[in-house]
């Protein structure tokens, strides 16, 4: 059975074009809504939950595909291995190719599990430890997961650039984030993930959430924080705001090299700069742009 995924530069292109209004990407939405769902199927299966949401991130396109859209099909697998349930006909290898349909969004992840758990060709993953989320990503390139000859280096990417692997040391209802800033044990971090974009940790603003009440749970000033963030003192955060927790990088993350960014309705500079952890300062220096520029629709950003 082959399984279908976009491409690196795709995805790329999707996390570029595709913010949400609130200020969330469709991708962190994912993690957010999914998180759940992988950290159980690691619990029953010992498949690391890192892996479990870097392969749907990836293969559904961050839940936007539209098999993830009409099916609940989550990881491109099709009809094979005795499937006797419903299917969906889409154009892959061939035009007619057909793909498992799902009631649920919690069978297609319990599907992958018991895909991978019950495949004789896999069955060497699972003598890594749950937490060497490079070890099965290139595992499961070496087993023939997928034909793409980078496969376990954009898994790995989709990993690291989201901190996916905080969720495979998750213990006693809470999840550990690798931040220095943020090793708090408060109900705080139970619910606020720990992203990491372009080496920078950052989490996504709840309602209640204050810069001084953010500074108390992580341990960096108030004043530090609206600096990392480039924001006036007399600003208040607003639920969706992105949060950074140390300061910004001066580009973009490598992997963005001759990915522009397509700027979309209502979206600033400000918004592009914060959505990829870059200083504002630098991204109008790398596009050369003016300090009176107004971004519109449909103008190209180049991250680095």
């Amino acid at each position: 059975m082959k399984l279908r995924f976009l491409s690196f530069f795709a995805l790329l292109w999707v996390a570029s074009t595709m913010l949400a209004q609130s200020g969330q990407s469709v991708q962190w939405r994912y993690v957010e809504n999914y998180k759940d769902m992988a950290i159980e199927q690691m619990r029953r299966y010992r498949i690391p939950a890192s892996i479990t949401l870097g392969q749907g991130l990836i293969e559904s396109g961050a839940g936007l595909s539209r098999l993830a859209r009409e099916a609940h099909n989550h990881f491109g697998i099709k009809v094979g291995m005795n499937w006797t349930g419903p299917y969906i006909v889409m154009a892959d290898d061939r035009p007619d190719d057909r793909f498992r349909k799902y009631r649920t969004d919690d069978e297609s992840y319990e599907d992958h599990s018991r895909f991978l758990r019950n495949n004789q060709r896999y069955r060497s993953l699972f003598d890594l430890k749950l937490t060497d989320y490079r070890g099965w990503a290139h595992g499961l390139k070496r087993c023939g997961y997928a034909t793409n000859p980078r496969y376990a280096e954009m898994l790995i990417g989709i990993i690291e650039r989201y901190n996916l692997q905080q969720f495979d040391s998750y213990t006693s209802g809470r999840y550990h984030s690798s931040s220095a800033s943020a090793a708090s044990e408060s109900d705080f971090f139970s619910r606020h993930i720990v992203y990491r974009i372009n080496k920078t940790y950052m989490i996504i603003a709840m309602s209640g959430d204050t810069w001084e009440s953010v500074a108390r749970e992580t341990g960096v000033s108030a004043r530090k924080l609206r600096r990392y963030n480039e924001r006036p003192k007399s600003s208040r955060l607003a639920p969706g705001d992105i949060v950074y927790l140390e300061k910004k990088a001066k580009k973009g993350d490598k992997s963005l090299r001759g990915v522009p960014h397509v700027v979309q309705p209502g979206e600033s500079i400000y918004d592009i700069a914060q959505h990829y952890a870059i200083r504002l300062d630098r991204l109008y220096k790398l596009n050369g742009l003016s300090p009176d520029y107004v971004a519109k629709a449909g103008d190209f950003i180049w991250l680095r």
